[in-house]
């Protein structure tokens, strides 16, 4: 269970949104990222102008054939790019409460501090801790205003995801990017048997999984860490593990940037991973000699030439740590 507010572009499509408690997301790679980091079951609220629109349950995610003639939303074109994007990628939602709230409220303080040091939106959603979520919650009322089906017809598909960027074919099929992949390691993680083996391997067994979360990109001064492993209910005192990850080999570089996010952090931060595709054993040495450990990710029965939805990618993955 995960809690996002999802970036609106404009006032109307806002307004869209929460009349038919449905988001839509673009036929680019961070659409279809956001869409495979939500997940059935999650809470999403709405983030435009620097304020937080209502809280809502995840109910289904769905992708649809030539969305660019399927409303509510109209396509919509980027000035600085000159491109158009429309919305094949969504999720449909039940409201739970009703609030326009700023984002300066210290509610939001873990999303805000993320939005400032980032210099801005630049990112079509953001992931809140649980403790976030929990005051959200007692936030407003409860959601009393009417909402509207949206009915058309149309057309359902499952997106792909392939490694020969020859073969892709977007919306429907993408080449595999390191988003993709820091979304399922993060999925992963979210696992408690898997997070409590790379507890156990880093010899950290006396922590439980199940008192930890698992969040994305956490922003810093001088950039952002992939993923934060934090205690969800932290009294006096939070343990944390932060993870960079690397679609391809781990270089010196993401050694030196990682030590630097762990210092940033201080002694609340228990231990830095790097987990890359392969590492070389004077990176190996590098990392050791800053305490970081490395692992590896790999995926089963790997076919270069095969298309994989997330799910299947999500199920084959494996992540070893190397000695």
């Amino acid at each position: 269970m995960s809690y996002f507010l999802i970036s609106v572009s404009n006032k109307t499509n806002l307004e869209l949104c929460i009349k038919y408690a449905l988001a839509g997301f673009t036929n680019s790679i961070n659409g279809v990222w956001t869409f495979s980091e939500i997940d059935e079951g999650d809470f999403v609220s709405f983030l435009y102008g620097a304020k937080v629109f209502n809280l809502y349950r995840v109910e289904r995610k769905f992708a649809i054939k030539d969305a660019d003639r399927v409303g509510p939303w109209p396509p919509v074109t980027f000035k600085m790019s000159g491109h158009t994007y429309y919305f094949p990628f969504r999720i449909s939602l039940k409201p739970l409460r009703e609030f326009t709230e700023s984002m300066i409220k210290p509610e939001f303080a873990y999303v805000a501090e993320n939005l400032l040091l980032r210099g801005g939106y630049r990112k079509t959603h953001f992931q809140a801790d649980l403790t976030t979520l929990q005051a959200v919650s007692q936030i407003g009322e409860p959601y009393k205003s009417p909402t509207f089906i949206f009915e058309e017809d149309f057309q359902e598909f499952e997106p792909l995801f392939v490694f020969d960027r020859k073969m892709s074919n977007p919306p429907q099929i993408f080449p595999f990017h390191e988003f993709i992949l820091q979304s399922l390691i993060r999925h992963w993680l979210s696992q408690r048997e898997n997070l409590q083996q790379i507890f156990n391997s880093l010899g950290l067994s006396a922590l439980s999984a199940e008192d930890f979360e698992v969040l994305g990109e956490k922003a810093f001064p001088e950039g952002h860490v992939d993923i934060l492993i934090k205690e969800s209910s932290p009294k006096g005192y939070c343990k944390k593990l932060i993870a960079e990850i690397k679609m391809g080999a781990l270089q010196k570089r993401d050694v030196e940037q990682l030590k630097k996010y762990m210092f940033e952090l201080g002694e609340e931060c228990e231990k830095g991973i790097l987990i890359g595709r392969k590492v070389s054993k004077k990176v190996m040495k590098e990392a050791k000699n800053k305490m970081i450990d490395c692992f590896l990710y790999s995926f089963q029965n790997f076919d270069l030439q095969k298309q994989y939805s997330v799910s299947e990618l999500l199920f084959n993955l494996q992540i070893s740590r190397v000695d």
